[in-house]
């Protein structure tokens, strides 16, 4: 009996699985690439993980440090350029479409602006799995001490939280959140551009603690901009969504100010304008 119920009760999920996947995602993304099933991308993120905390370290044990000066630079560069790219289209996107910051639906049609929307929101997507290299250089640089859960919580979570995104709801009020997001990752990789160069231009990074208070101030931003559906009954947007989106916001902000104080409070905070210039620790 119990056997029996087992498989029924896996069945049943297996069929709210099917339906699910096949029937409430955007039939658009349905054939993109890592769009038809979640499992590609979970697997990535906890492969991810698992190589950051526990196989990357075990491999390099024994092995000198890697020189990555040059590689870290042009990672750079394209991170930059990458989220620059998302950022003018999604601007450009908030201009043509007239994005209503209030309340704006998915325009789930075949439209070429619409289609548009849903490629960048993909791009998005992808932007978010390149960015596992940030974390993964720190492994090869036995640089270990900037490996902090923060940092691999924000990083091993962003990709599959995206792809749901991109699955259901690509476009529509999200684009707010991804608009903010490119800009301070245009900054944020700026910032790191200049550590990377070495310390010839340390002395133009003494704004790192502006950078996590930047970082702050935009998952406050998006918190406020998600939360606000909830008080209007027509807009039709998923409400799943909008506590989606601001309960990460949420996260984020409680993990970067614990971050913040504890970096630069009370006397690390009189002191961060002389230590500033010779960190170059990456924490998003």
């Amino acid at each position: 009996m119990e056997l029996e119920n087992s498989t029924t009760v896996r069945m049943g999920l297996l069929q709210a699985y099917t339906e699910l996947m096949n029937n409430r995602g955007d039939p658009r993304v349905q054939d993109w690439l890592m769009m038809s099933s979640p499992v590609p991308t979970l697997i990535l993120c906890l492969s991810y993980v698992y190589f950051v905390k526990w196989l990357g370290p075990s491999l390099m044990e024994n092995r000198k440090p890697f020189q990555m000066r040059g590689i870290l630079i042009l990672y750079n560069i394209f991170q930059i350029t990458y989220n620059a790219w998302l950022f003018y289209e999604a601007v450009m996107v908030w201009y043509k479409n007239k994005y209503n910051i209030r309340c704006q639906p998915v325009d789930y049609s075949d439209s070429p602006a619409a289609r548009h929307i849903a490629e960048l929101c993909w791009w998005y997507y992808i932007c978010k799995l390149t960015e596992f290299f940030d974390t993964i250089s720190f492994v090869l640089r036995k640089k270990y001490d900037h490996i902090i859960w923060l940092h691999v919580i924000h990083h091993g979570t962003m990709p599959m939280s995206v792809w749901f995104g991109v699955k259901f709801t690509p476009g529509g009020h999200s684009i707010f959140f991804g608009t903010l997001n490119t800009f301070v990752h245009v900054v944020m990789y700026s910032y790191y551009l200049l550590a990377a160069l070495g310390p010839k231009y340390h002395r133009f990074i003494w704004w790192k603690k502006y950078l996590t208070a930047l970082q702050m101030t935009h998952f406050v931003a998006i918190m406020i901009h998600s939360f606000q559906l909830l008080f209007r009954e027509n807009c039709d947007y998923p409400r799943f969504f909008v506590w989606w989106i601001g309960c990460h916001a949420i996260l984020f902000y409680i993990f970067f100010s614990g971050f913040f104080k504890e970096k630069y409070g009370d006397k690390k905070l009189r002191d961060s304008a002389t230590s500033g210039a010779t960190q170059a620790k990456k924490v998003k």
